[in-house]
C-alpha cells in the first residue's frame, strides 16, 4: 500500500471544502480560513487526522454549494497552522490522493460531508511509461534552466529531483499554474500516459519561448544585439 493509501485507510467520511482552484496530489497550497463552519471544520479535523478534501467548484459556472456528484477532488493534510486571535487562521496544506465524491453524508456537520472512492492512476506499462517520463523531465529542466537565466542566474541553479512518473507528470502541472479548467483535465485523468503526453505539448510551446528569452535577455546584458521578436 502507498504512503497516499495509508493516510486515507480507514476513513470513511471526508470533510468537503469546495474552492474555485484545483489542488493536485503532492502540491503545496496555503489556505486562510475565515468562514465558521470552515473553522469549525479545522478544528475537528485537527483532532482526528487533519485531513480534508477540496473541491474544485467554480461559482461563476455552478450556482449550487455542492460540487456534483461524480465531480474529483485531491485530499489536502494540514501540515501547519497559524492561528489568529478573532479565530481565523492560515493553513498551509498538501495535496495527498485523488478522490470521487460518491454521496453526501449528513453528519450533523456545519460542512458538507461525503463518502468518496480515493484513486491513483492506473497501472500501465513501463516500456511506454518511462521514455515518456524522461522527456518531460528533460523539458522541465530546459524550462526551469531558461526561468533561472531570465532572472539574472540569481542564487543557485536548484537541482531538479527526479520522481516516478505519475508524480513528476502532478509536479509539472503544478509548477506551471494552469487556469483551473485545465489544471483539473489533468486532474481527473487516469492515465499518467496520457498526462504526460498533455504536458509534452503544453512544455514544448513553453520552452522554445522561454529559452529564445533567455537568450535575448543575455544578449542584452552583455551589450549585444538581437533582431528577433517574441510572440507570447
Amino acid at each position: 500500500m502507498s504512503e497516499a493509501f495509508e493516510k486515507v485507510n480507514g476513513l470513511k467520511h471526508l470533510a468537503i471544502f469546495p474552492l474555485p482552484l484545483v489542488l493536485l496530489p503532492n502540491e503545496l497550497l496555503p489556505l486562510h480560513i475565515f468562514e465558521p463552519r470552515y473553522r469549525q471544520m479545522l478544528q475537528d479535523i485537527e483532532h482526528e487526522n487533519k485531513l480534508f478534501g477540496l473541491s474544485y467548484l467554480d461559482p461563476k459556472e455552478n450556482f449550487a454549494e455542492r460540487p456534483p456528484l461524480g465531480s474529483v477532488g485531491c485530499v489536502a493534510e494540514v501540515r501547519e497552522v497559524q492561528a489568529m486571535p478573532d479565530g481565523r487562521s492560515n493553513i498551509l496544506t498538501a495535496g495527498i490522493i485523488r478522490y470521487r465524491l460518491l454521496d453526501y453524508v449528513d453528519l450533523g456537520a456545519p460542512y458538507l460531508t461525503a463518502e468518496v472512492d480515493f484513486f491513483k492512476d492506473i497501472r500501465e506499462d513501463e516500456v511506454a511509461l518511462q521514455p515518456a517520463a524522461d522527456e518531460i523531465f528533460r523539458l522541465f529542466e530546459r524550462v526551469a534552466k531558461a526561468a533561472f537565466d531570465l532572472s539574472g542566474n540569481r542564487g543557485k541553479f536548484p537541482e531538479i529531483q527526479r520522481s516516478d512518473p505519475e508524480q513528476l507528470s502532478f509536479l509539472v502541472t503544478a509548477a506551471f499554474g494552469l487556469d483551473n479548467e485545465l489544471k483539473y483535465k489533468l486532474l481527473v485523468m487516469e492515465s499518467t500516459i496520457k498526462r504526460l503526453n498533455r504536458l509534452r505539448g503544453i512544455l514544448s510551446q513553453a520552452v522554445e519561448k522561454m529559452e529564445e528569452s533567455a537568450d535575448i535577455h543575455k544578449a542584452a546584458q552583455t551589450n549585444g544585439h538581437s533582431n528577433k521578436k517574441i510572440e507570447l
